[in-house]
C-alpha cells in the first residue's frame, strides 16, 4: 500500500486515483446543488414527499463530497479548489431545471443518478484489487446512488400512476 508521497498504489498511479476522485468530487458538488435547488423550486402533486427525498439526497451528495475530499487529502492530493473546476472536471455535469413540475424534476434526477451509477461502477472496476480503501469508499457511494435511483423511480411511478388514475376517473 502506498504512503503519502508514494507514487503508486498496487499498480495504479496515485495521481490517477486523485484525478478520478476529483472528477467524482466535482460530480457530487454539482449533484448536491441540483438536488438542493430542485427541492426549493419543485411544484405539483406530492411535492412534499419529493421535497423530502430531494433534500435527503442533497445531504447524501454533500456527505459523498466530504468522503472524497478526505480520501484525496489522505493520498496527498488537493480537492478541486474552485467551483468553476466542477464544471470542467465533472463526468455527469449539471442540468438546470427547465420545468419545476415534480415529474420533470424526478426524470432529471433519475437521469443524474443513472450517470452517477455508471461513473461509480467504472471507478469500482478501476480501483478493484488496486486501491482497496478507495474501492470500499466508492462501493459505499455506489450503493447510495443505486438506492437514490430506486427511490426516485418509485416516487415517479407512484405519481404518474396516481395522475393516470385521476385522469381515468374524470372521463
Amino acid at each position: 500500500m502506498a504512503t503519502r508521497g508514494s507514487s503508486i498504489i498496487k499498480g495504479i498511479q496515485v495521481s490517477e486515483v486523485v484525478g478520478l476522485l476529483n472528477k467524482a468530487y466535482a460530480d457530487e458538488w454539482l449533484a448536491y446543488y441540483q438536488y438542493f435547488i430542485e427541492a426549493k423550486v419543485i411544484k405539483g402533486i406530492m411535492k412534499d414527499a419529493v421535497f423530502a427525498e430531494l433534500t435527503q439526497h442533497a445531504n447524501d451528495e454533500l456527505r459523498h463530497a466530504d468522503m472524497l475530499a478526505n480520501r484525496i487529502i489522505q493520498l496527498g492530493g488537493t480537492p478541486l479548489l474552485h467551483p468553476q473546476e466542477w464544471f470542467t472536471q465533472s463526468s455527469c455535469g449539471y442540468k438546470e431545471p427547465q420545468s419545476f413540475d415534480v415529474v420533470a424534476i424526478l426524470k432529471d434526477s433519475i437521469q443524474g443518478e443513472q450517470c452517477a451509477i455508471s461513473v461509480y461502477s467504472s471507478l469500482a472496476d478501476t480501483f478493484k484489487d488496486k486501491d482497496i480503501i478507495s474501492y470500499n469508499m466508492i462501493s459505499q457511494i455506489l450503493a447510495d446512488e443505486v438506492e437514490h435511483e430506486e427511490d426516485l423511480q418509485d416516487l415517479h411511478d407512484d405519481i404518474t400512476e396516481f395522475v393516470t388514475q385521476i385522469k381515468s376517473t374524470m372521463r
